[in-house]
C-alpha cells in the first residue's frame, strides 16, 4: 500500500510540473490517504507484535 502512495505522489509531482492543478490535487489527496492508512496499519501491527511477545 505504501507503494501506491508513492506512485500517486509521483503522479502528483509530475502533474504539478506540467501545471495540471486539479489532477495534482487529486493525486496528492489519494497519496495522503494511502500514507495514513499505511501508518495506522503499521502501528497496529507493531502493537500486536509486542502483545504476542508478552
Amino acid at each position: 500500500m505504501l507503494h501506491y502512495a508513492v506512485v500517486f505522489l509521483v503522479i502528483a509531482l509530475v502533474a504539478a510540473l506540467f501545471g495540471f492543478g486539479g489532477i495534482a490535487a487529486g493525486a496528492v489527496g489519494i497519496a495522503k490517504v494511502l500514507f495514513f492508512v499505511f501508518v495506522i496499519m503499521a502501528v497496529v501491527t507493531f502493537i500486536l507484535g509486542l502483545l504476542r511477545r508478552g
